[in-house]
């Protein structure tokens, strides 16, 4: 990432749609072409793993490291393609515009995939769905998974029989042929996802956008790929964690984050040449062009916190092989394609291990008005090129609703002394965008909310918050062709075009 460009961060999920729920439709190609008239080089996403309801459908907390979000496919691309009829799609329920209502819009989606599985179902499967489930040594164990798990009704694994919790070979199979609908009908919506991705990937290449992805560190213990691999994770005898994941108190909690998650056994990892977690980002790099590594700090040390903690704050930091294990990745991905998100409690270890390997980090503009002013890394007259720059997160809030609701008054004074003046509050979010376009960084992503000057109530996640998040989508004809224009004379004049 040498040259300069920009870009717009926008999970899938936002987008407008007729089925409730931002998916791979017409309204993404919409979108691709929006950014490539405001002559825009990066579409950032948010992980396309599959979400679950009881965590809030946070695409940080997903079942498989390697499967894609059912909730993601097209209809509307399903009928194209005919797996799909028009009246499948009749009668279609009404969804509320500008936020996601998880419940019906599942069910909606489960009716329709279950319709075109059936019809899939009476014909001999096609060539490109058989080359699709042999290329992917994933599936098998993500689809009896999803099978036992619903077969279980969704008990933990850890409490399954023990010959399935333990994976004896002979029962895996028995439990394949018993459960054949459901596997198979999992297998189906992962081809009907990958299928719809890859054509949506190809046409946002095709017009000079790239897509930066996401990756979080962690897999829940509810997953496939740790009941898949648990000697891979700090599992006791039970397959229950005797350790899992969090963060230190930090600036969105007292208490730390309690993540939950098992940790890894780094030696185990090491003893494999790390072949699970390379196989993950060479899986992720063939869906985006570019990965941003979530909580990058957790490769070189990582917040353990003992299992039955109420929360982070008692945890310690355990050293983990972050040298090693991207020298074996660089052995697969040359260049190293990746963005560590570098936030947090970023000490002078992880910084060498940035430097050594070239990754650009993260810059947030909304972090630069602290105590540490004018010195803070996050202003960007301390920015270094090779940096990718926000002006937030998914993480955070708005400029807006940061200015509105949470900015006191020695942050806003720092802010208006750094742009010279005061702003109308209507006009702060393009100052605080053309301070990050203008500024030396290589990249820079403005998430849409920002773009579009949009209050806290767009906001989509709230850290150490379990309820509200991950549910705003922008409305049709918001992201216009004035907004867009203004964006493109801001990427041209900062020579990011």
């Amino acid at each position: 990432m040498t040259l300069r460009a920009s870009g717009i961060l926008l999970h899938l999920a936002c987008l407008p749609s007729a089925s409730g729920i931002g998916d791979m439709g017409p309204e993404a190609y919409g979108f691709a072409k929006r950014l490539t008239g405001a002559r825009q080089q990066y579409w950032q996403i948010l992980p396309l793993n599959p979400t679950e309801a009881a965590h809030g459908h946070s695409p940080y907390h997903s079942m498989s490291a390697f499967a894609g979000n059912p909730l993601l496919i097209s209809p509307r691309i399903m009928l194209q393609s005919g797996d799909l009829t028009r009246s499948d799609l009749t009668p279609a329920p009404g969804f509320k515009a500008g936020s996601i209502d998880y419940a019906p819009v599942g069910r909606y989606k489960m009716r329709l995939f279950k319709r075109a599985f059936q019809r899939f179902r009476s014909q001999r499967p096609p060539d490109a769905y058989l080359q699709f489930c042999h290329g992917a040594p994933w599936l098998d164990d993500y689809a009896l998974f999803k099978a036992l798990k619903a077969h279980y009704g969704n008990r933990s694994w850890t409490r399954w029989p023990a010959a399935l919790r333990n994976r004896v070979p002979t029962e895996l199979r028995a439990a394949e042929k018993s459960y054949a609908t459901a596997v198979d009908m999992e297998k189906y919506l992962q081809y009907l996802f990958f299928r719809q991705w890859r054509q949506l990937k190809t046409h946002c290449n095709s017009n000079g956008v790239q897509i930066i992805g996401d990756v979080p560190i962690y897999v829940p213990l509810e997953s496939a790929d740790v009941w898949a691999h648990p000697n891979l994770f700090r599992l006791g005898a039970d397959k229950k964690p005797l350790a899992v994941s969090g963060v230190p108190p930090d600036y969105f909690s007292r208490t730390g984050q309690l993540w939950g998650h098992p940790v890894y056994r780094w030696k185990a990892m090491q003893a494999s040449g790390y072949r699970w977690w390379i196989d993950r980002l060479v899986h992720n790099l063939e869906l985006c062009d570019r990965i941003r590594l979530d909580h990058f700090r957790g490769f070189v040390a990582y917040w353990q916190v003992p299992a039955r903690a109420k929360t982070a704050a008692g945890g310690r930091w355990v050293p983990a092989p972050a040298a090693d294990f991207l020298k074996h990745l660089g052995r697969r991905l040359p260049g190293l394609p990746l963005i560590a998100e570098d936030l947090g409690s970023i000490t002078p270890d992880v910084r060498e291990i940035i430097r050594q390997f070239e990754m650009p980090g993260m810059r947030v503009l909304l972090f630069a008005f602290g105590d540490d002013f004018p010195d803070g890394a996050f202003l960007p007259h301390n920015y270094v090129p090779n940096c990718v720059a926000y002006t937030g997160t998914h993480d955070n809030n708005t400029v807006q609703g940061w200015f509105q609701t949470e900015a006191g008054p020695a942050q806003r004074r720092r802010l208006f002394q750094y742009l010279g003046r005061r702003v109308p509050r209507a006009q702060l979010h393009w100052d605080l965008i053309r301070l990050v376009m203008m500024s030396v960084a290589d990249t820079v992503i403005i998430p849409l909310q920002d773009l579009l000057g949009l209050d806290a109530r767009a906001r989509m996640n709230r850290p150490a918050s379990k309820r509200g998040n991950w549910r705003w989508r922008f409305q049709p004809g918001v992201f216009n062709a004035r907004i867009a224009g203004r964006l493109k004379a801001l990427t041209e004049t900062y020579g990011r075009g």
